[in-house]
């Protein structure tokens, strides 16, 4: 089997020669940048363009720019606030203004792929979750509103979006970065709340990700992300999704801790996931897919899907520094309006193996 189906890391801000040359073998859907690839605007430019010229078809690059300390590129350009403060402080233009200025960013860089919005539902803001910080709101209609603004004005500059984490992530007592948490729901009462907003925003997602949580009232051996009941079941058939379908990384501590490397994608793919994401752990990947098979009738439905949605990918525009750093002005205005300064600096980070997302 080829990478056609996965969306992989890379291990610095450059290819190294060794990467090209599994990458161009492999063909992925797409890649992942995570702080680790990025240096600066120029950098990061360069190196969208190199994995878009070793892709015999336009790649898939993704990113997590949620704002706050989920901004991956806060080092070097405007940090603009998370959408917990967007939503408590910021008007409705405030909001749209940020994700077109979000989309506009990743369009410079050669990014088409965005991994937000968050649409899990903060049911316990203090908990140490994964998500302090990220949702846009502790009702079902609040994150409609504000998360559906920042993703209709960030998919408005050609950058595609993916709502999480299905079904939410948003009951976990514990940070699925680390181990595989439990939430006893049924699916009668996940429908009562917290799908709403998935099954409002649907026709405006390009992608959903399954997050890495176990359901016992809906599967009582697998997490979501590798449960045919849940990706295949609620989300595809009960709910009607026709978008791609993908996995939080299975390199976190909720997979790999009870998954062997090969055996996870296995199941995330034959569950209904169109892509898996493998996001950190690239050694051992070459060996897993060389005598991987997926047993599942709809591989060549999720291939119809992904060419769908590569195709509306845009050629990114020519990268100027004055175009940088225009976009960066207006995030800082815009901060400096929400917030009093014109950078958003976030708590101390949660402590996680790998970058949250």
């Amino acid at each position: 089997m080829n990478a056609s189906r996965l969306i992989i890391g890379l291990s610095g801000p450059t290819l190294t020669a060794e990467e090209t040359t599994l990458f161009r073998d492999l063909q992925p859907a797409g890649y992942i940048l995570f702080s680790r690839n990025l240096e600066s605007a120029s950098q990061i430019r360069e190196l969208t363009d190199s994995l878009s010229a070793l892709s015999l078809d336009r790649p898939f690059i993704s990113i997590d720019q949620e704002g706050g300390r989920v901004w991956r590129t806060r080092e070097f350009s405007a940090a603009p606030p998370d959408a917990a403060t967007f939503t408590e402080k910021a008007t409705p233009n405030q909001i749209a203004r940020f994700g077109a200025l979000t989309g506009q960013l990743l369009e410079v860089l050669g990014i088409n792929l965005n991994f937000a919005p968050v649409l899990d539902l903060d049911h316990f803001p203090d908990q140490n979750n994964g998500l302090r910080g990220r949702c846009w709101g502790r009702d079902s209609q609040t994150v409609i509103n504000n998360a559906g603004l920042f993703n209709r004005w960030m998919r408005k500059q050609h950058i595609l979006s993916c709502g999480k984490h299905f079904p939410t992530n948003g009951l976990a007592l514990s940070d699925p970065h680390h181990d595989l948490p439990v939430a006893d729901i049924s699916r009668e009462d996940l429908l009562k709340e917290d799908l709403i907003p998935y099954t409002a925003l649907m026709p405006e997602l390009d992608a959903i990700m399954a997050c890495h949580l176990n359901f016992p009232k809906l599967d009582a051996e697998m997490p979501a992300s590798l449960s045919k009941k849940i990706l295949t079941g609620l989300l595809r058939d009960q709910l009607g999704y026709e978008g791609l379908i993908l996995t939080d990384d299975l390199d976190m501590g909720a997979i790999v801790q009870n998954y062997g490397r090969g055996n996870d994608i296995k199941l995330a793919l034959e569950a209904g996931a169109d892509i898996a994401l493998v996001c950190h752990e690239m050694a051992s990947l070459p060996a897993a897919l060389e005598n991987l098979s997926i047993e599942n009738p709809d591989h060549h439905d999720s291939l119809i899907r992904i060419e769908k949605r590569r195709n509306k990918l845009k050629r990114a525009p020519d990268f100027t520094s004055a175009r940088w750093d225009e976009i960066n002005q207006q995030l800082s205005d815009l901060t400096e309006e929400i917030i009093g300064q014109p950078r958003f600096e976030p708590a101390a980070p949660i402590q996680s193996p790998v970058e949250e997302y």
